[in-house]
């Protein structure tokens, strides 16, 4: 059985567990506003985990989000703006301490986008191993990590600790390597930590720039060696499409042109869209079809999870569109 086949399988009944960071994005009006031009804002759920738990929920697909907020307004309208969208917080922690819930302010604009990101003492770092313990396994179909929940303890533990009783319970782990150097106390600890987990997961997903990182140079190498070791590998490459990598094959999957709003997003809805799909029993090259529609659909609009597509609207979106063979 593949690997695309055993998430398939295993989500089947059971509900996809994101873990890693949610936030509050602000966005200025009209589109192409810069920040500081900014008279009027407008709100929304952010986040890559709590991006990609949206579109998994918009999508008919029962998902939950792990996760820390902070004891405030903030944290408050994450958790409800998350379950708004359909997705079960039951796991989305209080913190009691300092840690604040992550802001963005973003533009709307494909023309160099001001991203200003405020994440001191970043609140979704604050889930700990206990938390961890506290999932239970037999409701899980797949857990799907963030790589900048590896970034800071106690979070790094707590994902190692749900990738060992992933494993336990035979569960599929997805990596979505989400590198962002703001993040990591030093480039080092980031390959070092990434690299070692994306060799621990069943299904690593990155861009061609993320697998160069982590592996000093040498992305596809990696990526093909990850293959061969028996994950499903997807091996991002922006408007070049996207390669699906097994040990026994590599197919090329291309891009749907759209005219982009902005340049964040798509990543999260590429792989939440694919989880969908693998949830409804698509193959692996037709999922990865409906994520690159899903990608499209999102950069094609303002904000984040407000962004996220559903599955009509993939539907409508294919149909009417023809995938680039690039």
């Amino acid at each position: 059985m593949t690997v695309a086949q055993r998430i398939s399988e295993r989500l089947s009944g059971r509900t996809a567990l994101v873990v890693g960071r949610a936030g509050m994005d602000i966005y200025p009006v009209p589109d192409g506003t810069q920040i500081e031009d900014a008279e009027s804002l407008v709100t929304d759920v952010g986040g890559s985990s709590g991006n990609i738990a949206v579109t998994i929920a918009k999508q008919k697909c029962p998902v939950m989000l792990m996760a820390a907020v902070s004891d405030d307004g903030v944290g408050r309208f994450v958790t409800r703006s998350l379950a708004g969208y359909g997705v079960d917080t039951r796991h989305c922690h209080v913190t009691t301490g300092l840690q604040r819930t992550s802001l963005a302010l973003a533009e709307s604009t494909t023309e160099s986008p001001d991203v200003v990101i405020y994440r001191n003492d970043a609140a979704d770092l604050a889930i700990t191993p206990d938390h961890a313990e506290a999932v239970d396994m037999d409701t899980v179909g797949v857990i799907i990590i963030t790589g900048t929940a590896l970034s800071r303890e106690p979070s790094r533990s707590a994902c190692m600790r749900l990738v060992d009783r992933a494993r336990a319970a035979t569960c599929p782990v997805i990596l979505d390597i989400d590198y962002r150097p703001q993040a990591w106390a030093s480039l080092d600890e980031a390959r070092r930590v990434l690299s070692a987990m994306a060799g621990e997961v069943d299904m690593p997903v990155a861009n061609d720039e993320e697998f160069d990182i982590i592996s000093g140079g040498r992305g596809r190498g990696l990526a093909k060696e990850l293959a061969a070791n028996g994950a499903l590998t997807l091996y991002k490459m922006g408007e070049g499409g996207c390669d699906i990598l097994t040990a026994d094959a590599a197919t090329h999957i291309g891009i749907f042109r759209v005219e982009a709003l902005k340049p964040f997003g798509s990543g999260d809805a590429f792989l939440g869209t694919i989880t969908a799909a693998l949830a409804d029993g698509a193959g692996i090259e037709d999922a990865v079809r409906r994520g690159a529609a899903g990608a499209a659909l999102a950069v094609s609009r303002r904000g984040c999870a407000a962004a996220m597509p559903n599955g009509a609207e993939i539907d409508e979106f294919m149909s009417s569109r023809t995938i680039s063979g690039i």
